[in-house]
């Protein structure tokens, strides 16, 4: 290929907005030339360098909209620490297959033993896998959802937890919850139920939240939603923040 034919498809490829494509090429072509490649194994090569790098960019895309405070993944988890963990049952959830069944996990144990590491494992491989995912504690989706009844924006808001396949709700129990919250929070959950996944930790039993939720009806409509589709994992142990101490 000659160099102002080269020239020329390099152009192209930046017009058609496929930059990857463009960037690799050059040595797509050197490549070729040296493997003798046919041509439609050097323009395999291109494509797939193009759809590698256009999933990576929607992969970190749903990551950032997920709203992490932290990444942490199953790797670093150490399962040897928690007195009591079902290990198994925990890494047959990284296939994804609870998302898939519109299913929810539902994670209990002390303040400490790793329920939060857990969720935003999930929610974060859940990114990877392509499915759209939002992080949030209870005590923010309460707040968000508090400040848009006076500036009527509540529908809007709330469609922000309602929509994406998954939704965390970290820390359900830790902070105090009044009436009105507990029925903005008992919304999130109901317009989700049986349309789309939640993962909620907790550091109370179920036979403790009504005091979560200051309400008997409330918590056991909630939990009556929330179990119906579920997997509960309990976690017995110290916290992993005291384990130096």
């Amino acid at each position: 290929m000659g160099t102002n034919n080269k020239d020329k498809l390099f152009e192209h490829l930046r017009y058609l907005k496929l930059a990857d494509m463009a960037e690799i090429y050059p040595q797509a072509i050197q490549k070729a030339q040296k493997h003798d490649w046919p041509y439609l194994k050097f323009l395999e090569y291109l494509v797939d360098a193009q759809v590698a790098a256009k999933m990576e960019r929607a992969t970190q895309l749903r990551i950032r909209q997920a709203r992490f405070p932290l990444i942490k993944t199953i790797d670093a988890f150490d399962f040897n620490f928690p007195k009591k963990i079902p290990k198994q049952k925990i890494l047959h959830l990284f296939d994804m297959d609870f998302v898939k069944k519109k299913r929810n996990v539902i994670i209990l144990g002390p303040t400490g033993c790793g329920k939060s590491h857990l969720a935003t494992a999930l929610s974060y491989k859940a990114c990877q896998e392509g499915i759209r995912t939002l992080f949030s504690t209870a005590i923010n989706i309460v707040n968000i959802l508090s400040a848009s009844l006076s500036d009527q924006t509540f529908m809007n808001k709330l469609n922000r937890f309602v929509r994406p396949a998954l939704l965390t709700i970290d820390e359900l129990g830790y902070l105090p919850i009044d009436k009105r919250g507990s029925d903005l929070l008992f919304q999130t959950i109901d317009r989700r139920y049986e349309r789309g996944s939640i993962i909620i930790t907790s550091n109370r039993p179920f036979k403790q939240w009504d005091k979560v939720f200051n309400d008997l009806t409330i918590a056991s409509a909630v939990i009556d939603r929330l179990v119906h589709h579920s997997i509960v994992i309990t976690i017995e142990g110290d916290s992993y923040r005291m384990k130096d101490k």
